[in-house]
């Protein structure tokens, strides 16, 4: 089974990039660690700067989802619905041999 990368983009209401991003910055070592994580970047909007971009690399998709059941059981789904002013965007993406 090959990786699964995830898209997941995030915009802040006005003014809260900052606070987005030191929330991201406090949970994302537990992401990291959590069972079939690879890797996670984490990319802000230049002209944009409540924007937020995490580019996530798992084992399977199953992996992801069961890591983001986990995080809306925590409370973080609802936290960040505080601070976003829209729903979050997120896709999945498989590698190609192009």
């Amino acid at each position: 089974m090959m990786a699964v990368k995830i898209v997941l983009e995030l915009k802040a209401k006005p003014g809260a990039g900052d606070s987005l991003l030191e929330t991201f910055r406090s949970i994302l070592p537990d992401t990291r660690a959590y069972d079939g994580c690879i890797g996670v970047d984490t990319l802000r909007g230049q002209d944009d700067p409540d924007t937020l971009v995490l580019v996530e690399t798992w084992e399977s998709r199953a992996h992801y989802e069961k890591y983001f059941a986990w995080r809306q059981e925590s409370g973080l789904v609802e936290q960040l619905g505080k601070v976003v002013a829209a729903p979050p965007n997120l896709r999945y993406f498989d590698h190609t041999d192009a």
